[in-house]
């Protein structure tokens, strides 16, 4: 979220509507803030409904104590003032009790960040603080004293986080990022035994080299393309196939293998059409930065011809079968198998350095849909709106075959019904 001209009350408002949108909190939990530069703390109202939350609810509390506002600030905003005094390089404060973190919370045990090199980035260190009454200055001493220590994400034990971060938008992308991975977590316990990355992998975030394109004109075309691009992005993150801090999509534009792609590290639910980013396989559209996954994409489009659209996302049922060794078959039902064809497995490879080894085992035809360890999906499609659809069906697929599981075992469609369905659909 852009809130660069935003009022703080504005940012919060909007910020604990998208937290609400997405089921990550109830209308009566947690609270959000804001530490202003002259030292008051902009916080969200106690007992106010977070579905219809307005900017004149927010609260001012300033460094004396005095408020302005129409309700008294959060019950618990000791909390959020002793975090701020105790690390001044926290500048917002997000708290609140998604399902997956909650359940977390419960056990009290950590979500391992340690499953992704992307999670694991954007969420720093996590920790546990030890349970209190909430509201009380024991809860407030016994979550600071864990931020104290260094930690950026607090799981608080049967209770919910608090997060931080150097403004709100940090705070916010490490609250979804570590929900996004929570949810993943619980999915793949189904499945068997969660595989985790090593300090070397994690560490790495290379981001390609790229030239500057030459100015070109505008054509209908890109100005179509990069509508659709917009668009679908949306729709990905409205469906939770995608979260604000990862996920590329691209669409071929032209013959010499220019192509559009999604921007680096900006919230893809505000994309425009004008954020997109025009790319080759060495250089961009002057002062713009393509997403890290931009050689992969240019690559595929080099070798592969008949590919139109290429997505990388890591929606959280598909992502619990990269996480282990499960294998997430597609002989369930006609769509799948029709959809996605067969879901190969592909070892750990890194997004930049190995785009060689990625690009060479995809084809629209045989292999349009992989999965790569700790990593996520790779989805290819004629155009944005096929490609759009392999992702949509390959989260309902892993979804289903989640769900299945408790039901009993799992019984895929015969050898000739997969026949009947080649020959009919004229797959090859």
């Amino acid at each position: 979220m852009d809130t660069t001209w935003l009022h703080p009350r504005e940012e919060l408002v909007e910020t604990m509507r998208r937290i609400y949108r997405y089921h990550m909190t109830t209308t009566s939990g947690g609270n959000l803030s804001i530490l202003d530069p002259d030292g008051s703390i902009w916080i969200t109202p106690s007992r106010v409904d977070k579905g219809a939350l307005q900017p004149t609810d927010i609260v001012r509390v300033a460094a004396d104590g005095s408020r302005e506002g129409l309700h008294p600030p959060s019950s618990e905003f000791p909390f959020h003032r002793e975090i701020y005094r105790r690390r001044p390089d926290l500048r917002a404060i997000v708290h609140a009790h998604p399902g997956a973190l909650v359940a977390f919370s419960i056990c009290r045990r950590l979500p391992d960040t340690r499953v992704q090199a992307h999670v694991h980035s954007v969420c720093g260190r996590v920790a546990l603080a030890p349970y209190a009454c909430p509201g009380t200055a024991e809860l407030g001493d016994k979550i600071a004293a864990t931020f104290a220590d260094g930690a950026d994400c607090v799981l608080l034990e049967n209770h919910g986080v608090v997060i931080g971060g150097r403004d709100l938008r940090e705070a916010f992308q490490r609250f979804e990022t570590l929900e996004f991975v929570a949810q993943t977590l619980t999915y793949a316990a189904q499945l068997g035994s969660v595989q985790t990355l090593t300090p070397t992998q994690l560490a790495s975030e290379t981001m390609p080299p790229f030239g500057e394109l030459p100015p070109a004109p505008l054509s209908n075309r890109e100005k179509e393309l990069r509508t659709a691009l917009a668009r679908f992005v949306h729709r990905a993150y409205q469906q939770r196939l995608l979260i604000s801090t990862a996920g590329a999509f691209s669409a071929r534009l032209a013959d010499d293998h220019t192509f559009l792609i999604t921007p680096r590290r900006r919230d893809r639910l505000e994309l425009t059409a004008a954020g997109i980013v025009r790319a080759r396989r060495d250089a961009c559209e002057a002062g713009r930065r393509p997403s890290r996954a931009a050689l992969l994409h240019a690559l595929i489009y080099e070798r592969h011809p008949d590919v139109g659209a290429v997505i990388n996302a890591q929606p959280a049922h598909a992502s619990a079968f990269c996480m282990t060794s499960a294998e997430l078959g597609t002989r369930t039902i006609p769509e799948s198998y029709l959809v996605l064809r067969e879901v190969p497995r592909l070892p750990f490879l890194r997004i930049v350095e190995d785009a060689e080894r990625i690009a060479d085992a995809v084809s629209l035809d045989r292999h349009p849909v992989v999965l790569i360890e700790n990593e996520g999906a790779l989805v290819l499609g004629r155009d944005v709106l096929d490609a759009f659809d392999r992702l949509e069906v390959l989260e309902a697929t892993a979804e289903a075959l989640l769900l299945a599981r408790p039901l009993g075992p799992i019984v895929p469609m015969p050898e000739a019904a997969i026949a009947e369905l080649r020959r009919v659909f004229k797959v090859g």
